[in-house]
């Protein structure tokens, strides 16, 4: 069994789950750093506002809570997870009949750790990189946007994310980022 840095034995996914169940906060906590970045990055693939993006990961870690006692396959939760939080964002879609925001909107965040010239080179690499990706087909968007959100790609989870076959995401995100690089190249 792999372990973590605290040289504790990794849990598994059933191991987690069990102990969920049984309101183990720590197993909650093991989840969330596990599958956290795949659930936001399936949800921030709908286009929406971080606060929309926020409250459907929440909406889906939810599901998973009433749903605990019916996974069947533990070793499956990334793709239960994806596919959950993808369902929820086509029916919070719907229900609000939302018009997608300007997905060229920055994050301020990491505003004022550089100095002025720093911040203005990185802001217009940023712009740069976003028109490229805007130039993209919405697939390719899609498939660059969940594996960078992904510490350890696992073409499973990111194909049950995207709803693509596993043997195509490898040929598939080698397109898409030579193709962003000549999009880039072309904006620069």
């Amino acid at each position: 069994m792999p372990s973590n840095n605290s040289g504790r034995p990794t849990p598994s996914n059933a191991e987690l789950l069990a102990a969920a169940q049984r309101g183990e906060q720590e197993a909650w906590d093991g989840l969330v750093a596990r599958f956290g970045r795949l659930v936001w990055s399936v949800a921030r693939g709908f286009d929406l506002s971080a606060a929309d993006a926020a409250d459907l990961s929440q909406t889906a870690w939810l599901r998973l809570v009433e749903h605990l006692d019916q996974i069947k396959d533990p070793e499956g939760l990334g793709s239960w997870l994806a596919t959950t939080t993808r369902r929820e964002g086509i029916r919070l879609l719907h229900k609000r009949s939302l018009e997608f925001p300007d997905e060229h909107q920055e994050e301020q965040s990491d505003q004022g750790k550089d100095g002025p010239e720093e911040t203005a080179l990185t802001a217009d690499e940023h712009a740069q990189l976003r028109t490229a990706l805007a130039q993209l087909p919405e697939r390719c968007r899609k498939l660059l946007r969940v594996i960078a959100a992904t510490d350890q790609a696992n073409y499973t989870e990111v194909a049950a994310a995207l709803e693509m076959p596993v043997g195509s995401i490898g040929p598939t995100r080698s397109r898409c980022l030579e193709h962003l690089r000549s999009q880039f190249t072309k904006s620069s």
